[in-house]
């Protein structure tokens, strides 16, 4: 769908950058805590079912449910807790013309099971707060640390909800920092869903990982899959080919 960008409204502050893919656009701020790659990657890395009920918790600005309406037909969900974002997601949508395929939530992701049931997803797709509260969220205004620090929702509260809203056999998958990649395992197995595929993001081939990509089946049988490094840059200071064909939207390859 092409967009007329002088036809979009947009308010003080805002801005409309390009997917670069399927023609998609967004609506973004500097105020408020923007998208990066993290949440591209993860809305390839997602192992998503053609068809069914999708969720993605923590959808900021809604770029997840966007992304991964080029990889399916099922119906997406997204759930956030700041009405600013969720404002933001939902115009973002209806500009894109994908009102009857996502539906942007504002509530707090704990409570929504008692909205939904249990078990109702098929998928669920999370990039949550990285930083657990250490005191340097009060030097960032309220947007950016809701994003960033576990104000709102702690991992284990967010990997709680997961276990609630996904089928049994359903995935979910995370993207989170590699520091963090024991309590993940931990409070996963803890909450009945099995990790089945793990994949660390360097930024170059000698650095060591700054992000992972976890998935995990509900009531899963034991058995992970560590998948080959994802490398973002080359010696060039260019994007690696994989990390140009998630962008632009080129073939999957099979993991």
């Amino acid at each position: 769908m092409k967009i007329d960008k002088s036809q979009v409204s947009l308010r003080p502050t805002e801005r409309l950058d390009d997917l670069l893919t399927h023609d998609l656009h967004i609506i973004q701020s500097d105020e408020v805590f923007s998208f990066s790659m993290d949440a591209v990657l993860l809305a390839r890395f997602a192992g998503i079912p053609a068809k069914g009920r999708v969720l993605d918790l923590c959808t900021g600005n809604g770029v997840i449910p966007m992304l991964l309406t080029t990889r399916t037909a099922a119906a997406i969900e997204g759930i956030e807790i700041q009405p600013r974002l969720a404002d933001m997601a939902r115009r973002s949508v209806e500009l894109n013309g994908l009102n009857d395929r996502v539906l942007i939530r504002e509530g707090d992701l704990r409570e929504l099971h008692k909205e939904t049931g249990h078990g109702v997803y098929d998928a669920i797709t999370v990039n949550p707060p990285y930083m657990p509260l250490n005191g340097s969220d009060i030097k960032l205004n309220p947007h950016q640390a809701i994003a960033r620090h576990e104000i709102s929702c702690t991992l284990e509260e967010v990997i709680q909800t997961c276990f609630r809203l996904v089928k049994p056999g359903g995935k979910v998958s995370m993207v989170h920092k590699p520091q963090r990649l024991a309590d993940i395992i931990s409070l996963m197995r803890q909450h009945r869903l099995e990790p089945k595929r793990i994949r660390f993001v360097h930024p170059r081939a000698h650095l060591e990982a700054n992000m992972v990509l976890v998935e995990a089946m509900r009531e899963g049988k034991p058995e992970v899959r560590l998948l080959p490094p994802l490398i973002v840059y080359n010696e060039n200071n260019s994007y690696c080919p994989e990390i140009l064909d998630i962008y632009y939207g080129a073939k999957e390859g099979k993991e």
